[in-house]
């Protein structure tokens, strides 16, 4: 697994920071994890979840709202509209530097976020929520002492968590345009919805106002003797879980030839891939590339040291590998035709530029060439006859055979 930190701008131009979770294997789709009030992207849940999603083949953005954590700007100044606005300026950067997200997960009032903002996200099509309210309005609560001193001098200290924060007036207003569940009737993506029926921040009564509201597909999954910040990683660890197994529904026409792409590509759909046919797309304006087979996806990049994000296998890689698993499957052919007793094979390959004075077996000695080098290990009962001919036939390997010959490649543009 892999943590990449970035930093993207809000609607403000104040710089939001956030972590990108990334899998090691290939990446079933991206995510935005919007924590709770005055939390932060390391808060506990956002933390355990992000990084178990990420072990499941999610590759989730969790990130700081405005003034909060190390994101910039004033926490006072901000309202529960503001926090939409950073859940759009995330889905922007998705889009533009890795793909679109097709999943948004909230916790507490993360959750209300989520579900107000999916409609506007036309790539989502799952909505998690976790010990959510279903509507903004719900903190009120939170401020129930200080709420006429907030009134009448359109500002107070109040105490949350155990740190002091500024609620202005502005605030408290802005709670109170959000409190119809309206969106939720009309979200039109599928629904998740988890809550601990002990939790004693955001009652279980807020996920039934939530689930009755929605339309199908919409799920329900109680986590039980969970408390509302999910501190045990237990918790966490079952709501990835969870998140993983059910969104896979609804992420199918996506992880096989209907993947949308950022930038000119994102509302693409790629056409029915023949054999013998391979599609390559961007997925970022650096070097990562989606790569499409009939039946299989996967990525290619650059390492970081090089300008890429090294999500992926760079080019050559592909191509030592494509030769290795050539080499490696003719072999076994083989010897299972032949009744060799052929325990293992390993295959190491390795590509280099050599002056021509290192090839013994060119004329030409003034120029560069390509040379890949190839080990193979052998295990098993083979007696020296046996492996002379498993190196003769190495050579034999179909991909051997198209890099020894002369290849001609040929261009063209399409519309």
């Amino acid at each position: 697994m892999q943590r990449t930190q970035v930093l993207f701008q809000n609607k403000r131009n104040e710089s939001l920071s956030g972590l990108l979770e990334l899998p090691e294997a290939s990446i079933n789709c991206y995510a935005i994890f919007a924590h709770c009030f005055t939390c932060s992207k390391d808060g506990i849940a956002a933390t355990y979840i992000s990084r178990a999603l990420a072990e499941n083949g999610v590759a989730v953005l969790r990130f700081d709202f405005t003034g909060l954590g190390n994101s910039a700007g004033d926490f006072s100044n901000t309202n529960f509209s503001s926090n939409l606005d950073d859940l759009l300026a995330a889905t922007e950067f998705l889009q533009k530097q890795y793909a679109a997200p097709q999943l948004l997960i909230g916790h507490s009032l993360g959750g209300s976020a989520v579900l107000a903002v999916a409609k506007q996200i036309e790539s989502v099509r799952a909505v998690v929520t976790i010990n959510a309210p279903a509507t903004a309005e719900h903190v009120k609560h939170l401020f129930v002492d200080a709420h006429n001193e907030i009134l009448n001098n359109q500002s107070a200290k109040v105490s949350l968590g155990g740190r002091s924060f500024t609620i202005q007036k502005q605030f408290i207003e802005d709670l109170s345009r959000h409190n119809t569940l309206n969106h939720i009737n009309q979200l039109g993506k599928a629904l998740l919805v988890f809550h601990s029926p002990v939790d004693q921040v955001v009652s279980i009564d807020e996920a039934t106002r939530i689930y009755v509201a929605a339309k199908h597909p919409k799920s329900f999954i109680s986590l039980d003797h969970a408390d509302h910040l999910l501190s045990d990683k237990s918790d966490a660890d079952y709501v990835a879980a969870m998140i993983t197994a059910w969104v896979s529904r609804y992420l199918t026409g996506s992880s096989s030839v209907e993947k949308s792409f950022s930038n000119n590509h994102h509302n693409d759909v790629l056409p029915i891939i023949q054999p013998g046919t391979v599609i390559v797309r961007e997925r970022n304006k650096k070097f990562t590339r989606e790569i499409f087979t009939q039946q299989h996806r996967f990525i290619s990049d650059e390492p970081i040291e090089q300008g890429g994000a090294d999500l992926g296998a760079n080019p050559y890689e592909l191509l030592l590998a494509a030769l290795g698993s050539c080499t490696s499957m003719t072999l076994r052919m083989y010897a299972n035709h032949k009744k060799i007793d052929l325990e293992d094979i390993e295959v190491t390959l390795r590509h280099s530029r050599v002056h021509l004075d290192d090839c013994a077996t060119c004329d030409d000695r003034k120029a560069m060439i390509d040379k890949i080098s190839r080990e193979i290990r052998l295990a098993g009962q083979l007696n020296e006859d046996q492996r002379k001919r498993l190196l003769e036939i190495a050579d034999k390997c179909p991909v051997h055979k198209t890099l020894m010959n002369e290849i001609v490649i040929e261009t063209k543009l399409t519309e």
